[in-house]
């Protein structure tokens, strides 16, 4: 059974060795998501998330198999890109951060489904505007998003969370009722 629900402290362990194993497939040259090891994400990344109350995991028969951070805060860079509704209200912008799905158990679906619990959590608080970015290096990431009904906004290049020289893809969906 998948449930996912909000994170709590017994999780942070948890979420850190993913992060280690996505950055070990990154580091073997099995994924490119565009992480560094000890820069970002990090364990504090996590913990931050949790003191926050935006932490979110989903869970498979009750072991941990991805996480994420969901709140409103649009990161700086997103000015930058070309939103289709630039005129968006921020009270009514909700923000996918740090999806991170564990390599041992990827291909289940827990991406989407963890996508698709963002948009009912967003749609529930008033919130059609969908935001959410990832590295131009990650191939997976986008094929999921547009495969979702996520639009590319645009690339742009920038210094992101400490990781300098990143193409940053800006993403975007509008709910409808």
């Amino acid at each position: 059974m998948t449930e996912i629900r909000r994170g709590v402290p017994a999780d942070i362990p948890g979420i850190a060795a993913i992060y280690g194993r996505i950055l070990t497939e990154e580091e073997a040259g099995r994924a490119s998501v565009g992480w560094i090891r000890g820069v970002y994400p990090t364990e504090s990344d996590a913990l931050e998330a949790l003191e926050a109350g935006e932490l979110f995991v989903l869970t498979e028969d009750g072991v941990l198999a991805a996480a994420a951070r969901i709140n409103q805060t649009q990161m700086p860079v997103y000015s930058q890109a070309p939103w289709a509704w630039p005129e968006a209200p921020a009270e009514q912008v909700m923000v996918l951060h740090t999806l991170a799905v564990d390599p041992l158990r990827k291909g289940r679906g827990h991406g989407a489904a963890f996508v698709d619990f963002y948009e009912r959590y967003a749609w529930e608080r008033g919130c059609p505007y969908l935001r959410m970015d990832t590295n131009e290096k990650n191939a997976a990431a986008r094929a999921l998003y547009a495969r979702l009904g996520y639009r590319e906004a645009g690339i742009v290049p920038c210094e992101f969370n400490s990781i300098p020289g990143v193409r940053l893809v800006c993403l975007e969906k509008r709910l409808e009722g």
